[in-house]
């Protein structure tokens, strides 16, 4: 992310959490940038929570000046920072000033080693792919792109969402239900997977379509390749539809409304300095959702500042002791 020819995007872009404090690594941002003579921009409806030297500017510029993106927050703000830049994926960083982030990897402690290994190049990219939404109703949708799932749900306690199923323009079924939750293999462990869907490798290509409290029509997950083209009809006898991307609501749908979704494999850059480590950070994502780790796996886990001496073994031990004693 060093500065570029002047003929090209030359910032680095800032997207910063809405409430939580930054100012400590927005600090550390513009003062690495600063000494490379590297110019950092922010968006306009940040400018509130940025200095005075980070210049905001509206999305479209924002968009086209940037060389590269920080996002301060957790994996919510990532995941902003990630549909902004889809027409133009350019390397993202997500710096954790949240709780558990999966999809942010830097810490704020760590931020300055983060940065220099920018510089250095000693980093890799990991492609991440999203759901890319067209719908057919006059109310256009607030936002487009998911990179965990598409949601189609009823809004209050009674009635039931009843969609129509098609694939590549043929019709296979219909839902009728609570909702319908359509994820990406990264979002596979969301709402999918609550619902009783599979979990799906991240290297995988493919679509989950899972529907929730299904009282008659499909009743499964489906899992379709990447190239297919889902169409979800809001039938008749639905009532309407709350449309959730990400976690944010996009849209209402009404009876004959259609959702046309599809997937783009290489919609994002994510930077990844550390990959073993977040590898270990996914298997504790996967262990909260009760996939059985034996005893000695669930150890290893422990960072190692935290292991005695250095080492799981005196835990493990114990473990042992424990376990022969019952």
């Amino acid at each position: 992310m060093e500065k570029a020819d002047a003929a090209g995007p030359t910032a680095l872009g800032l997207v910063v959490h809405p409430s939580a404090d930054v100012r400590d690594s927005v600090r550390t941002i513009t003062d690495w940038a600063t000494s490379r003579s590297v110019p950092v921009i922010g968006r306009d409806q940040d400018a509130g929570r940025l200095p005075p030297e980070v210049a905001t500017v509206p999305d479209d510029q924002f968009r086209a000046r940037i060389k590269g993106l920080v996002s301060l927050g957790g994996d919510g703000t990532m995941l902003g920072a990630m549909r902004l830049v889809v027409d133009r994926p350019v390397p993202v960083l997500g710096v954790n000033h949240g709780n558990l982030g999966f999809l942010v990897e830097v810490t704020p402690a760590t931020l300055e080693d983060a940065l220099a290994r920018l510089v250095a190049d000693d980093y890799t990219i990991e492609t991440h792919g999203c759901l890319v939404a067209e719908c057919s109703s006059v109310r256009p949708l607030r936002t487009d792109v998911g990179f965990n799932d598409f949601i189609l749900a009823r809004q209050g306690r009674t009635g039931t969402v009843s969609i129509d199923l098609s694939l590549n323009d043929q019709q296979y079924g219909y839902y009728r239900g609570d909702a319908v939750v359509v994820s990406t293999p990264n979002g596979s462990t969301a709402y999918n997977y609550a619902a009783g869907g599979p979990i799906v490798s991240p290297s995988a290509a493919a679509i989950v379509i899972t529907p929730v409290a299904p009282m008659a029509g499909i009743n499964r997950s489906i899992v379709l390749g990447a190239g297919d083209r889902v169409s979800l009809h809001v039938a008749a006898d639905s009532v309407p539809v709350a449309v959730n991307v990400d976690g944010t609501a996009s849209a209402e749908l009404a009876p004959g409304d259609v959702l046309s979704l599809r997937m783009d494999e290489d919609a994002a850059q994510v930077v990844r300095l550390a990959a073993g480590t977040h590898a270990n950070r996914s298997r504790i994502k996967l262990s909260l959702l009760d996939l059985p780790l034996r005893r000695d796996q669930l150890l290893e886990l422990i960072p190692e500042e935290l292991r005695p001496n250095g080492s799981v073994q005196p835990i493990q031990d114990r473990a042992d002791a424990e376990d022969a004693g019952r």
